[in-house]
């Protein structure tokens, strides 16, 4: 990349300069490294076990479809406009208002390095118990951090170019080796909860992954790195429906496998399915669950990491990245050494339904604001009440839902977070198209 180093672009003052966007091949391998997480195997595992294998299946192959579609529409005007997250967001929320979107993408990023890193730390100590977890903890952070130094981006796209077979190759390995171990037995597609899989389980299933929509601001500040000519590929492709068809539904199948023939003590979990994992495959093990952690967790503490910067540019502070990285990898590993996860997953339960609402105001402002000019940041106002309104009153609803102390209504609180967002930001917004601003509304 020529110039200044992607990550000076990443989240402060302007738009990601058209000499300093990355090839297709290079934006590709940093983006597919966010397919990885061992995350994506447990929540197969589980949702198989919870609501059974076919409406598992189902939900799976819908939140493919509907992660597709939405991120055909970000990424096009990502790589258009060049704005980060932070940045688009004053176009909805004013300057001063995009901050709490700034700051709720940073969190859910910091919180998913801690979970993610944890999960490596857990292997190493169990591998090698003369390593304490405590100190796993901090090598995973200190080599987490080290990795997304420098020119951010492009090491991104070279580290994942290399650990992208290595993960596929060790994919394979563990199932082969699973089968060779246990035995291979088509019971893992009859997986069913006691008393059978409910009529309507594909239903949870669907909307439990709207809980993870902060993909989507993952979607934009990767595809802001992209080159105009290489908008349909990115939209199609990279960014499309065949990476959410590796991510959900190949991890999803592979760890459904993997739960239904690998004795796991103690129910289903990220942990759990790693130590089984080393357990069956010994060192090889240890080195699969690094590459696949070390491939999503690089995303997660850049994408921390910028939009702490972000935020402080914002608010009217200067810092250099590196401060950032380095903030990102200290919160971190407090994060892990104080075991608050208990709160994080509370935490986490609620910003979704603000990311869930977030994406729906970006959608209807990008479909509804085609053919409005575009201003500066200048033109802004510090608060724009309108797009805070549709945000705040949307996330209401769906943390209500979410509360309300019924299974039932709990599986709409984000259908109808994105629904009140969607309809209430397009009336609100409905007389003022020309004030709008969003570096691309001239499209």
């Amino acid at each position: 990349m020529a110039g200044k180093p992607a990550n000076q672009h990443s989240g402060t003052d302007s738009a990601v300069p058209l000499d300093q966007r990355l090839s297709r091949g290079s934006l590709t391998m940093a983006w597919w490294g966010i397919c990885s997480a061992m995350f994506y195997l447990v929540v197969g595992a589980a949702l198989a076990m919870g609501f059974g294998t076919r409406n598992a299946i189902i939900g799976l192959l819908l939140s493919v479809v509907c992660y597709g579609a939405i991120n055909a529409v970000i990424s096009r005007y990502a790589i258009a406009s060049g704005l980060s997250v932070a940045q688009f967001s004053r176009r909805l929320f004013g300057r001063a208002g995009a901050a709490l979107a700034t700051l709720l993408f940073s969190a859910t990023a910091i919180y998913y390095a801690a979970f993610e890193g944890s999960v490596m730390a857990v292997a190493l100590n169990h591998y090698a118990g003369a390593v304490s977890l405590e100190q796993a903890y901090l090598i995973v952070v200190v080599y987490s951090v080290l990795l997304i130094f420098g020119h951010a981006m492009r090491w991104l796209d070279k580290l994942n170019g290399v650990l992208l077979p290595l993960y596929l190759l060790g994919l394979a390995a563990t199932l082969l080796m699973a089968v060779d171990q246990y035995g291979y037995s088509a019971a893992w597609l009859e997986l069913a909860p006691e008393g059978g899989a409910p009529a309507h389980g594909w239903w949870n299933c669907f909307t439990y992954f709207m809980g993870v929509w902060v993909l989507m601001m993952y979607t934009w500040d990767y595809a802001r790195f992209g080159r105009p000519e290489d908008s349909d590929y990115h939209a199609r492709f990279n960014f499309g429906m065949p990476f959410y068809a590796v991510a959900f539904l190949l991890n999803g199948l592979a760890g459904i496998f993997l739960a239904a023939t690998i004795p796991t003590e103690g129910g289903v979990s990220e942990v759990s399915v790693v130590l089984s994992i080393v357990q069956l495959m010994g060192l090889w093990g240890l080195l699969f669950v690094w590459v696949t952690q070390t491939r999503i967790n690089t995303g997660n503490f850049f994408l921390g990491a910028t939009n702490l910067q972000a935020l402080c540019a914002g608010l009217g502070g200067r810092a250099p990245y590196m401060v950032w990285a380095a903030l990102t990898g200290l919160t971190v590993y407090l994060l892990m050494r104080f075991d608050v996860f208990s709160y994080i997953l509370q935490a986490l339960a609620w910003q979704s339904i603000f990311i869930v609402a977030w994406v729906a105001i970006a959608l209807a402002h990008i479909l509804a604001a085609r053919g409005a000019p575009a201003a500066d940041d200048a033109s802004l106002p510090a608060f724009d009440a309108r797009g805070l309104l549709a945000w705040f009153v949307a996330a209401a609803t769906g943390i209500v839902l979410l509360k309300a102390g019924n299974a039932s209504l709990a599986t709409f609180s984000a259908p109808a977070t994105f629904v009140v967002a969607f309809a209430g930001y397009r009336l609100l917004a409905s007389g003022r198209r020309r004030a709008w601003s969003a570096g691309t509304d001239s499209l």
